[in-house]
């Protein structure tokens, strides 16, 4: 089943869209903004979706986007990076602007237009990156010469299509006044997302654990120490049964042991957590050390009246892998979850004015 999409109106920039687009998706995050993108217009009337063939977690993420009611004129490339952003897809929809492939092809090739979705916390510093007009390098990652300059390039062609009103930001992410201000400046079309397509889709899975942890990749990564970790998955268990919904990364010596924990129910790899959590109500809870699908969830499931909270990393669970601006970069979910609750809530009143009578 396929739904339609609105129609955009004569002053809207999707009004311009040419006929067809290409998206390229490397990760569920990506693949589920790409899909809210398309139904929302700012792809082409036929977007083709190359998704990579070597991530086991968006295999998983795209089985379960296909089982919905996907809005019309989609369809997925299982070739992935192969096919990805030709010149017979004159609109592109990137979730990563700082990969290799996007800054590579991007100097080489001028897409009629740019639609850039969210790829977590990335896409903060992506927006961030823009406005500074500095050369786009991922956080945390070291970068040698030849490195900066393609990340210099690509950069500079992002800000040229801006200039020309060619560039469309499509983020569920609270960004500041002062980087919202600054993109627009630059000539970058800045629309939010609110998962209205996701929102429109019926939600069979339930769960019947109170409180549901989304698990976090910072012990994978080697950010935080897994031990602290775990004693904190202990001490949320003696308060009650508890889903633990895995990150991709994790480890399964992690993953053995949160199963080992008394009252702890682990989850096997499925969908993304923004499709599988729309079954929660209110009296159940979800909890998650700092994550994009902390602000993500609080945009989706906190109008239905479950609280999503964005929890601080203690100061002595960081290990010296994790760097001051890294800490500082994840840190700053906790104010984003809250800005983002505000903005539901405020949404929420929108919609509901009966209740305010």
């Amino acid at each position: 089943m396929h739904h339609p999409r609105p129609a955009p109106r004569a002053t809207d920039p999707r009004a311009a869209s040419p006929r067809v687009a290409g998206a390229l998706v490397e990760s569920p995050l990506q693949l589920l903004c790409t899909v809210e993108a398309h139904a929302a217009g700012y792809g082409g009337t036929d977007t083709n979706v190359h998704v990579r063939d070597d991530v086991p977690a968006l295999g998983d993420a795209l089985s379960a986007v296909r089982g919905l009611a996907l809005p019309e004129g989609l369809t997925f490339d299982l070739a992935g990076r192969r096919s990805a952003l030709t010149a017979r897809e004159p609109v592109w929809l990137v979730g990563d602007a700082f990969s290799g492939l996007f800054q590579a092809t991007v100097p080489l090739r001028r897409p009629e237009r740019v639609v850039l979705v969210d790829d977590g916390l990335a896409t903060l510093e992506l927006c961030r990156l823009l406005v500074r007009s500095d050369p786009l390098i991922r956080i945390g990652k070291p970068a040698r010469a030849p490195r900066r300059r393609l990340g210099a390039v690509a950069a500079g062609r992002l800000r040229s299509l801006a200039a020309d009103g060619r560039v469309t930001i499509f983020t569920a992410l609270p960004l500041s006044p002062d980087l919202a201000t600054g993109l627009r400046a630059q000539g970058f079309d800045v629309r939010p997302n609110r998962f209205g397509w996701l929102a429109a889709q019926p939600a069979d899975e339930s769960m019947p654990e109170p409180t549901i942890v989304v698990g976090s990749g910072m012990p994978a990564d080697g950010l935080i120490d897994p031990d602290r970790y775990l004693d904190w998955i202990r001490s949320l268990a003696e308060e009650g049964a508890l889903r633990y919904l895995p990150h991709r990364r994790q480890t399964p010596e992690l993953l053995a042991a949160l199963a080992s924990i008394d009252g702890v129910t682990v989850d096997a790899p499925g969908a993304p957590v923004e499709i599988r959590l729309r079954g929660l109500r209110s009296g159940q809870r979800v909890i998650s050390l700092p994550s994009t699908s902390t602000i993500l969830l609080t945009t989706i499931i906190s109008p239905l009246g479950v609280p999503v909270t964005a929890l601080d990393v203690p100061a002595d669970w960081w290990t010296q892998r994790a760097s001051a601006d890294h800490r500082a970069h994840l840190t700053s979910v906790v104010e984003l979850a809250r800005q983002a609750r505000a903005a539901a809530e405020d949404v929420k009143e929108i919609d509901s004015p009966e209740e305010n009578e």
